[in-house]
């Protein structure tokens, strides 16, 4: 199973979440099956490049995101390609994920998108 967190920057598992999905440097992609971890910078429209940040997510066949926070736009679009997405995650990969594994984070629903980017 492929977990992928928004990021800062590229340390891993130490590296720390970005409180919003589509203004993430980074994405970390996690497969728990292998132990695999990489990291893709962000290159979307966000960051000034083109395209959206979910198709980068969808196009490494992510099954779980976990964020802190994210739009309504990116919550749709990830309901619509079957990708859970949870938030309320913060400090390190480590911890989201071990926070995720323990049923504390919220699934992400269009009452708990994130209406503005103040984070």
């Amino acid at each position: 199973m492929k977990v992928c967190i928004p990021t800062m920057g590229g340390c891993g598992m130490d590296e720390a979440l970005c409180q919003h999905f589509g203004r993430a440097p980074t994405f970390t992609i996690i497969d728990l099956d292998t132990g695999t971890i990489r990291v893709l910078p962000n290159v979307s429209e966000h960051m000034g490049g083109s395209g959206l940040p979910t198709e980068t997510i969808f196009a490494e066949g992510v099954q779980v995101m976990i964020v802190g926070g994210l739009g309504p736009k990116a919550v749709s679009a990830f309901n619509q390609a079957g990708v859970d997405v949870f938030v309320g995650a913060t400090g390190t990969v480590k911890d989201a994920i071990e926070d995720w594994q323990a049923d504390m984070l919220t699934r992400a629903d269009l009452e708990n998108a994130c209406k503005d980017h103040k984070h």
